[in-house]
């Protein structure tokens, strides 16, 4: 073969020497090829180094050998006259057999790579056909300077791994070697042919093995006595047998055959009887040790005498699997050339024999052995035979579809990233691992897709048979480096194997004083990647410890399986966390932000969103006229985005609704209007009937009188000074958006320093607890008067609320306060002009008396206007109060329900200026209805009067 170095200077040419220069090298390099790279610089290897290590201790008769001279023979023939070579090398890398198409060829190479013996593994070869197909343990092309080596620069290479049908262990590699020039794309499809055939011969070896063993087995009765009538076997029971039966004997007698020894086993089948397995080793006449599964059942014997089949199939592509021999009723002989391809009927025609099981012969109740001359008679039959290695095999399969069935139900309980991670990992542990590191961007555990999950993974689990292991913690962020498994995995997309970890190239250097103290515990590594909808989401890396094998190519493809089932899930999970974000963000922003300043309750809020998904739970705080304030608490119905908006929507309503001084009755009804307004014009929002509840509580400080109202909400609980606890029985009212029905208000008086607890049903409606016990306790943490509205929260969540909320929970606590009766003045007159100046007079020396000589001049002018138009335009009596609270407040009552409005006067208008000069004075004002009549205010502020 040529060697020297590639020309060209572009591609992987140039890219090697900005390599081998330590210059960064992203595009234009195969991941696999990049990889293959860093572990040969990692391991100190030269690309001028021009000899291998050659050995001459290796297996010249090995099965691989045996199975694949013939193959390369037709492959020499079919490239003859070509400059193609033909390698096959075993399973650590060294060249077994070698063919070429010329004869020539092997002239170019060094003397000692002519035969076999050397090794071309990648630890001591760096980049190379072999070498990187044992690796990536799948089919490999290397080509021109993607080779490590300068002596391989002129040449491409393909190799795949060759493995045993039964165990699916690598046996070896098949590789062909060609120059540069010669690529050809159909070489993939022979290379793959070549390799199919040499494992069916390996497959052929193992199915002669199971025909010995059957064969001895038939041999080992042809001279006992046989009862016919206390002869059957698995199909002619299995006719009766219920098919969880069927698969538990299977089960069982391929574990018994797994373990190699003489053994017997109880069997419960599904209608109560037993069945006793018996295992007996036995060996060939060829020296082929292997198992023979007989069955004992208690029981009559069948009408019919039984035999065991007089042929025994033995298909092309035999799958290994444990050898399967039923009795069935004799059928009519067939010559034995009539089916090439299965055993003699001379030899399988016998009966099965009667064979001695010493304590096993018979069993009675319970499985106890019974030799009793009256014992009902026992029929007994083979069941299967197989080698234990097979046996182990097999067992090995059905564990693993059984650890896959139990990932299906175990794996995406919840749509929590962390957990459904924590779950991959305990389904893992220990039945593929002993230890299960799971790395996820912080990205993907806020709901996002990670831009570069290598430089953003932070340790979400750690989860093994113990927790003494030197693993980065939980929450820590993990940097690996760039020959690691973990980033192999990351920029393939592809599981990667590591069977020995003291021997894996790059992941000592990593971190050697963590690494040295880990491997004295952890021999074997696979690492998967969690892919999900074409996007990476982690890493998960199962390590093994106690078992001394280390994990194989079904342990990696089972890794996989696991991670893939666990990827979904995962990703449903993140995809639910960026909605749930995205639906609580803005439930969020639609609640009140900052609360207003007031001098007529201590307030204290929560919101507390559900576990699973956002409702439209929400609470508002309102000031109103007259040193009110307006207390709000609502529940939507349903969770979501919708839920969300229509939350929004109802709030922003309540408020309108409250600021134009509503009393609590008619609030609700507008509201009632609105929901039923949206349900009508939303119908294609596929969420059903839109319904809310509500409650609306006004409180005034300066009569310590509450108005409330409710439309189907919990009703209030109240807290009295002394520490009473009540739940006012408010009427209840119809959800909104019924329609139709009234809404009722009730009165309560409160005294200064009583506690009003408003909250949503999420607080006590839960499916694992009673109401009336919930209220109870709701009861006793309200109990406490010395609490501050802060401290009632924070109890009532502790104490109250469900640890896991199926819905949402919002809380608004207010402490009352009395407005100081100092601080109110009143007086009332009769519908007289000439009493105006009284009034303002009166007014005046109050306002001295408050010191608020500077709001004076403002608040006369106020006050004056307003008399003046109720006196014009209302109905006696006349009432005239002022509040000095944090504005100094002017109202005006009548009888009359006729309320001014604000107009621009012409310059010819002898009137309208009025209110015009009120608007420009106050800093607000307006109207209040009251039950009869109306009360006009003025608010004007103190510090800009």
């Amino acid at each position: 073969m040529p060697t020297g170095h590639a020309t060209g200077g572009t591609g992987p040419a140039r890219s090697r020497e900005r390599f081998l220069q330590g210059e960064p090298v992203e595009a234009g390099v195969r991941a696999s090829i990049l990889s293959s790279w860093q572990r040969s610089r990692s391991l100190g290897l030269s690309p001028d180094q021009a000899d291998l290590p050659f050995r001459d201790d290796f297996d010249r008769d090995a099965r691989i050998v045996r199975a694949a001279v013939p193959v390369l023979d037709r492959l020499q023939a079919r490239f003859a006259g070509s400059k193609m070579n033909i390698s096959v090398a075993d399973a650590s890398g060294t060249v077994l057999l070698r063919r070429f198409g010329e004869a020539s060829l092997a002239r170019s190479l060094p003397a000692f790579q002519r035969v076999p013996g050397f090794v071309f593994a990648e630890r001591v070869a760096g980049t190379n056909g072999i070498g990187l197909a044992l690796a990536e343990r799948q089919l490999i092309r290397v080509h021109g300077a993607e080779h490590f080596a300068e002596r391989s620069q002129r040449s491409a290479c393909r190799a795949l791994p060759v493995r045993d049908p039964l165990s699916g262990r690598i046996e070896g590699v098949l590789c062909f070697g060609y120059p540069r020039s010669a690529e050809d794309p159909k070489l993939a499809i022979t290379i793959r042919k070549a390799a199919q055939a040499i494992e069916r011969r390996l497959l052929g070896q193992s199915s002669a093995r199971e025909r010995a063993l059957l064969r001895a087995y038939l041999d080992t009765g042809a001279t006992a006595s046989v009862d016919l009538h206390h002869t059957i076997g698995v199909d002619e029971l299995a006719l009766e047998l219920h098919p969880r039966d069927r698969a538990v004997l299977t089960e069982k007698a391929a574990e018994l055959i797994s373990r190699g020894q003489r053994a017997a086993a109880v069997v419960s089948l599904f209608d109560g009887r037993q069945v006793t397995l018996v295992s007996r080793p036995m060996r060939s006449g060829s020296g082929v040790e292997g198992v023979a599964i007989e069955a004992v059942l208690p029981g009559p014997a069948p009408r019919e005498p039984l035999a065991v089949p007089t042929q025994v199939d033995v298909p092309p592509g035999f799958s290994g699997h444990l050898a399967v021999v039923t009795a069935v009723r004799p059928p009519r002989l067939v010559p034995a050339t009539a089916a090439p391809r299965r055993l003699p009927v001379a030899t399988l025609s016998r009966h099965l024999p009667d064979i001695s099981y010493g304590r096993f012969g018979t069993v009675g109740r319970g499985g106890v052995a019974d030799d009793h001359p009256d014992a009902p008679p026992r029929t007994r039959g083979l069941v299967m035979v197989g080698e234990p290695r097979v046996g182990t095999y097999a067992l090995a399969a059905r564990r693993r579809l059984e650890l896959l069935t139990e990932a299906s139900a175990r794996i995406g309980t919840t749509l929590d990233v962390r957990r459904t991670a924590q779950e991959l990992a305990e389904t893992a542990v220990p039945r593929l691992a002993d230890f299960v590191t799971i790395d996820l961007p912080e990205a993907v555990l806020r709901g996002e897709e990670s831009v570069d999950p290598r430089t953003d993974l932070h340790r979400t689990v750690v989860h093994g048979i113990r927790d003494d292991l030197p693993f980065s913690p939980v929450g820590k962020q993990v940097d690996f480096g760039p020959t690691t498994p973990q980033i192999r995995c990351l920029t393939t997309g592809q599981a990667v194997l590591e069977p020995d970890l003291k021997a894996a190239a790059g992941w000592l250097a990593q971190d050697p004083e963590h690494t040295e103290r880990l491997l004295t515990q952890v021999h074997s590594l696979i690492v998967v990647p969690l892919v999900a909808r074409g996007v990476i989401l982690g890493i998960a890396s199962f390590y093994r410890a106690q078992d001394p094998a280390p994990f194989g190519d079904d342990d990696r493809s089972l890794g996989l399986e696991l991670a893939t089932r666990a990827a979904l899930s995962i990703d449903n999970a993140r995809r639910y966390t960026r909605e749930r974000t995205m639906v609580l963000t803005l439930q969020r922003s639609l609640l009140p932000h900052d609360l207003p300043d007031q001098d007529a309750v201590e307030i204290a809020h929560r919101y507390l969103p559900a576990e699973s998904d956002v409702g439209g739970d929400w609470y508002d705080v309102i000031p109103l006229s007259g040193t009110r304030i307006g207390l709000f608490v609502g529940d939507v119905v349903g969770h979501g985005m919708l839920s969300a908006a229509t939350m929004g929507q109802l709030r922003t309503a309540a408020r309108s609704f409250a600021e134009l001084d509503f009393p609590p009755d008619e609030v609700l009804t507008h509201l009632d209007n609105l929901v039923g307004r949206l349900d009508r014009e939303e119908p294609a929002a596929g969420a059903g009937v839109i319904g809310a509840t509500c409650l609306y509580a006004i409180y005034d400080p300066t009569s310590q009188q509450c108005t409330m109202a409710r439309a189907g909400h919990p009703p209030p609980a109240l807290v009295l000074p002394d520490g009473t606890v009540s739940f006012p029985d408010l009427p209840a009212g119809p959800p909104l958006g019924l329609g139709g029905l009234p809404f009722e208000v009730a009165e309560i008086h409160l005294p200064e320093g009583s506690r009003l607890l408003l909250y949503t049903d999420g607080l006590i409606e839960d499916r694992h607890r009673d109401v009336d016990v919930v209220l109870e306790q709701l009861r006793g943490a309200l109990a406490h008067p010395e609490h501050t509205p802060e401290q009632t929260c924070q109890t009532v969540l502790e104490t109250v609320a469900p640890a896991h909320p199926c819905d949402d929970i919002a809380l608004l606590v207010a402490r009352t306060h009395a407005l100081d009766p100092r601080r109110i003045a009143a007086w009332d007159l009769p519908a007289d002009p000439a009493r105006v100046s009284e009034v303002r007079a009166a007014a005046l020396r109050q306002l001295a008396d408050w010191g608020l000589d500077e709001a004076a001049f403002a608040a006369e002018l106020m006050l004056s206007e307003l008399v003046t138009n109720a006196i014009r335009h209302g109905a006696g009596p006349i009432r005239v109060r002022l509040l000095h609270g944090r504005t100094l407040i002017c109202e005006v009552s009548d009888a009359s329900n006729t309320a001014p409005h604000l107009r621009r006067a012409a310059s010819t208008d002898e009137g309208g200026r009025g209110l015009f000069l009120v608007a420009q004075l106050a800093q607000s004002w307006g109207t209040r209805y009251l039950t009869e009549g109306k009360v006009i205010w003025a608010e004007c502020g103190l510090d800009a009067a």
